[in-house]
């Protein structure tokens, strides 16, 4: 069974890495750039970077981001945040991009998934999904669908995806632990890893999620120190939990 990995995640809007509570109450955290640097020296086993703004005007501006993450990084990173086609996916994956996100899309038109994969691999496939009260939602966690969290994680499994990341917008940005009862439900119904979000707030919160998901997607935790990734690293594998060996993470 693979290692588990520590993935810092970067929302970024206008070139800027910002987070918020419940995807609310954005602040600006500091430069996307210079944060991924500091995560991959640190320990990250892989990154990711969510527009949030992914507006149109923004396209120029986030694939600029993208290079330049890609020439500081050694590990591999994800971006998402407006993928409407594969043409949105080929812009991002020749940017330099390992994988992309797909949220709202994906939802809108669950074909997207299958074209993807199709042309990158389903290992280059991500799906995020936000949930709360047992539903999916869409547009940054704002408009909740009637579609159920569980029954679109295994479809949009069966379509291609190669990862589900699954956050909990009850438990987003306030470091009060990770939604466990709805990561596993998730887990136990797909054969596709799982990336657990929503709720890191000490190392003893990313290890409970850990135990019922293949990763751990980190935000607030470590963009208030960045510099402090490899003790939080320590710290987890002094809890039991073992990571996978940075010098195996390229």
């Amino acid at each position: 069974m693979p290692l588990a990995r520590l993935i810092p995640c970067l929302d970024v809007a206008n070139g800027r890495v910002v987070k918020g509570v419940s995807f609310v109450g954005l602040r600006d955290v500091g430069d996307p750039v210079e944060l991924a640097g500091f995560y991959s020296d640190g320990g990250a086993d892989e990154l990711v970077l969510l527009d949030i703004a992914a507006t149109p005007d923004d396209v120029a501006t986030m694939t600029s981001v993208i290079t330049k993450v890609a020439d500081v990084l050694e590990i591999p990173f994800t971006v998402g945040g407006g993928v409407r086609s594969v043409d949105d996916a080929a812009r991002i994956i020749e940017s330099g991009a390992d994988r992309v996100s797909l949220n709202s899309a994906a939802l809108a038109n669950p074909s997207l998934i299958t074209a993807i994969a199709d042309r990158y691999g389903s290992q280059a496939v991500v799906v995020a999904i936000d949930a709360g009260d047992g539903v999916v939602h869409t547009h940054g966690g704002r408009i909740a669908t009637s579609t159920e969290t569980v029954p679109w994680a295994m479809e949009a499994s069966e379509r291609g995806a190669g990862e589900i990341l699954l956050t909990s917008i009850r438990q987003d940005g306030k470091r009060t632990g990770f939604d466990l009862e709805l990561t596993s439900q998730v887990r136990d119904a797909i054969s596709i890893p799982v990336i657990a979000s929503g709720g890191a707030g000490s190392a003893q919160h990313i290890v409970e999620a850990l135990r019922v998901a293949d990763a751990a997607l980190i935000a607030s935790i470590v963009h208030e120190n960045p510099m402090g990734l490899p003790g939080l690293r320590h710290e987890i594998e002094s809890l039991g939990t073992k990571l996978r060996p940075m010098k195996e993470r390229a």
